[in-house]
């Protein structure tokens, strides 16, 4: 039996493109078809009713017509804007990090609803938290635990022996860590503190809730992103362009408030 020409899906605008004057082609992320490029028509212009609904970073539920190349969004409605994702440099900039890695992740049309979920999890968590680098070490953990690279973390990635409490190596080529003798003949290997190798245990067990909850000095954040960021390099055999832009953030001077005599001067 045919697939009905018109159908409709939840989705998470990951990506878009423009096209022509006025169109789009949006990559969406959905809970019964995983990832799909879909035409937004006219959506640049003014008066077009999908507008704000195929933003990015919107969670949305969609009516799409098949076509014979890319099938075309005839309908929207917003479920979830993330609104604050939108209002922030640095919560855009994670968001816009997560949803790469989503599409570099994911090939089109392989339906995972439990990764949906999990976007959507950490959507709302990166909206809500004012620890998003937190945030993102843990989610990044999750993320790769469900696409299938789950780093180990109990056993030598060589040997398979316990790990031991003591400085250890990472190894991305070897999907995690390796013990304190295979790691120190491994060049590629980074040496692997006995704290970042606790908290990595503990997020890839806790939920978001707990994993806020770790205080982290800024040497230890600083190695585990470093650990996570060159596993995931590692894996895609490049650097995301969102992953170079969240690290220009963090070295941008804070704008500075204005002061009380120039906002009365604007009031004025």
């Amino acid at each position: 039996m045919p697939s009905p020409r018109v159908y409709q899906t939840e989705a998470i605008v990951i990506r878009r493109t423009d096209l022509g004057e006025a169109d789009r082609i949006l990559t969406l992320y959905t809970r019964d078809l995983g990832k799909i490029r879909a035409v937004a028509k006219g959506v640049r212009r003014p008066q077009s009713k999908l507008g704000g609904h195929v933003e990015l970073l919107t969670h949305s539920r969609l009516m799409l017509a098949r076509a014979r190349n890319l099938d075309i969004v005839t309908q929207a409605q917003t479920i979830t804007n993330f609104l604050p994702l939108k209002e922030d440099l640095e919560r855009t900039a994670s968001g816009l990090y997560l949803a790469e890695l989503v599409d570099a992740f994911t090939a089109e049309r392989a339906e995972e609803p439990a990764l949906f979920d999990l976007v959507l999890e950490i959507l709302a968590h990166l909206a809500q938290s004012t620890r998003t680098d937190i945030v993102l070490r843990y989610s990044e953990l999750r993320l790769l635990a469900q696409v299938g690279y789950r780093p180990e973390l109990e056993h030598c990635g060589d040997c398979k022996a316990p790990l031991q409490p003591r400085t250890n190596f990472f190894s991305p080529v070897h999907g995690g860590v390796l013990c304190h003798s295979c790691g120190y003949h491994e060049p590629q290997a980074r040496p692997l503190s006995l704290n970042a190798l606790k908290v990595l245990r503990f997020w890839q067990k806790c939920d978001f809730a707990t994993a806020e909850k770790v205080r982290l000095d800024v040497g230890l954040a600083a190695e585990l992103e470093a650990v996570l960021q060159e596993y995931i390099r590692c894996l895609l055999e490049r650097q995301l362009k969102s992953a170079t832009w969240l690290e220009k953030l963090k070295h941008m001077p804070p704008t500075p408030s204005p002061r009380p005599s120039q906002q009365s001067a604007d009031m004025s």
